[in-house]
């Protein structure tokens, strides 16, 4: 991939149109919108990565909500699951504010840029292997263009996980074979082009925060450490 900036990246991603079954639903959504959203402008295309181009530490989700970041074009903005995310943030001091709800709103991060294996809202929240794999050049790329900050990064849920770690071994770094399970704490250093600690957490989504599996707590407890580890 051509591209030599994260910028550039970015408006190379906004405008994919690889995979025809999400550009449909991304679409629809925008189109039929939810009532509460009605007078909004939805976004309504892929979504790229958020946060400063020399970042020390990245966040790795799954995939943009139908009605926030699709509604709204930044990562975790503008829903329940970004809410916990924020919040927890910038309790640990790495966000300028604990909400996030549209680009503009004076949020900023330090050290920190978030992104997801898939750029486009998907039917159910569930991609599939097809489109992880189709999109995967753009998570490589947003990798090797942070590689020389990049120390640590933290991601949310399995699919995030097993997304990641091929395209952390293609880009150099020496993943552990068994690779490494997912696992909410779980925490396994690479060595590649430059130390690598990678940690995983639960996913912010609805059903891990509401349910009590995920709690704010624990959420700030893996950011720290990553926070620690990137040297933030």
């Amino acid at each position: 991939m051509a591209v030599s900036d994260l910028a550039s990246l970015d408006r190379e991603v906004a405008s994919c149109r690889r995979c025809p079954r999400l550009v449909a639903w991304r679409e629809e959504v925008a189109r039929v919108k939810r009532a509460s959203f009605a007078d909004w402008t939805y976004w309504g295309r892929p979504v790229p990565g958020f946060g400063p181009p020399d970042a020390a530490l990245a966040i790795v989700g799954l995939a943009p909500a139908a009605h926030g970041a699709n509604r709204t074009g930044r990562m975790f903005t503008g829903d329940r699951s970004g809410d916990v995310l924020y919040a927890a943030l910038h309790a640990v001091g790495l966000a300028s504010q604990p909400t996030s709800t549209h680009i503009g709103d004076g949020l900023e991060l330090s050290g920190v840029r978030i992104t997801a294996p898939v750029k486009c809202a998907p039917p159910a929240n569930k991609p599939t292997p097809e489109e992880r794999d189709n999109c995967r050049p753009w998570l490589a790329r947003e990798l090797e263009l942070l590689t020389p900050t990049l120390r640590a990064v933290v991601v949310l849920g399995a699919f995030g996980w097993q997304a990641l770690l091929p395209v952390l071994s293609a880009a150099g770094w020496e993943v552990p074979r068994p690779r490494p399970k997912f696992g909410h704490g779980v925490e396994v250093e690479l060595t590649g082009p430059a130390p690598l600690r990678l940690f995983g957490c639960f996913h912010v989504s609805q059903q891990n925060t509401f349910t009590g599996r995920l709690t704010p707590a624990m959420v700030e407890d893996v950011l720290g450490r990553a926070k620690e580890a990137a040297g933030l």
